[in-house]
């Protein structure tokens, strides 16, 4: 660990403001609450990506996600090594990034957005093969970011479902 990086085990405002990797991978200040800190990180994705539809297209928001992970490797990384736990449950900018393009995807009604929300959260927390192994496998930034991206993945598989059987079945529009 480096002289100058602050160490807890706990982080607090002074350690997410010490170093911009830190902000960023406790996700402006949302993996700081003391409960759920997941779901805060995935409610500032959703804060994030309202405040970027109003510049940009959806698509140009998904798109956005992808150097947002590599940054967020770097960010991760750096945070998880200062704090010196491997994926603390306050680093949350994982779940930002990978919920972006969940936003993204269903920007077009709200209904929606819950859907997505609640079948990220469901996949991030539940791990299903095999998510949970590259999660215990995959070491540093990219281990972090990595597991999100899966439980987005099959978040992503889930809600095209959810529609098709909505639409074809139901009828909903």
């Amino acid at each position: 660990m480096a002289a100058d990086t602050t160490t807890s085990a706990t982080p607090d405002f002074r350690f997410l403001v010490s170093h911009p990797a830190h902000f960023l991978a406790l996700g402006f200040g949302s993996g700081l609450a003391p409960v759920a800190p997941g779901t805060f990180g995935t409610l500032a994705s959703w804060g994030l990506y309202a405040l970027l539809a109003v510049w940009l297209p959806p698509v140009v928001i998904a798109f956005i996600a992808i150097p947002l992970f590599f940054v967020g490797v770097w960010a991760c990384d750096v945070t998880a090594r200062d704090l010196g736990v491997q994926d603390h449950g306050a680093i949350v900018w994982d779940e930002i990034v990978a919920f972006l393009p969940l936003a993204a995807i269903a920007s077009s009604a709200w209904w929606l957005q819950l859907v997505t929300f609640g079948l990220f959260r469901l996949f991030d927390i539940w791990k299903p093969y095999p998510i949970r192994l590259v999660e215990r496998n995959v070491k540093g930034g990219m281990g972090v970011m990595v597991d999100d991206l899966m439980a987005g993945a099959y978040a992503y598989v889930a809600f095209i479902v959810f529609v098709v059987v909505m639409h074809k079945g139901f009828g909903f529009q």
